[in-house]
């Protein structure tokens, strides 16, 4: 099996992910083409949707990120490039504080990134719900509406 090696691309925006996702929204999805697919294949099982399409509806999802999930920080970051050398997995674990309440939030998650023309097209992210506090995600959901 030919393997490409990886795009520049694929590791800047990896790293710029992990710093702007909880930090600033905006920023963070400048990121993505306007056309870009996020998905959370776990996320309904807590109220939330497996799917955004483009990025006014990833805009909307993610707009109260950093008001719920204060201080989140990723650490342990390994890294997986694909043999396209334009999709790659990281690892994570991620900790912050769930507002309201001050709930102490920890979590591994599995991260798929595909981009395309420097920007990330598709995203997908693994996680276990059941370290999620129950109606985490219907909040930002009601938010939304």
């Amino acid at each position: 099996m030919d393997r490409t090696p990886p795009s520049p691309d694929l590791d800047r925006l990896m790293d710029a992910h992990l710093a702007l996702i909880a930090t600033d929204v905006e920023r963070w999805l400048a990121l993505f083409t306007e056309d870009a697919v996020v998905e959370f294949p776990y996320a309904p099982s807590l109220g939330g949707p497996a799917r955004l399409e483009g990025s006014s509806a990833i805009r909307a999802y993610f707009a109260p990120i950093t008001q719920h999930f204060q201080g989140l920080t990723f650490t342990n970051a390994r890294r997986y490039p694909g043999a396209d050398g334009q999709t790659g997995w990281l690892e994570v674990h991620g900790t912050a504080t769930l507002q309201p309440g001050n709930i102490p939030y920890e979590q591994d998650y599995v991260m798929r990134m595909q981009v395309r023309d420097g920007r990330i097209a598709h995203y997908r992210e693994y996680w276990n719900p059941l370290a999620a506090p129950r109606g985490t995600f219907e909040s930002f959901t009601r938010e939304q509406a």
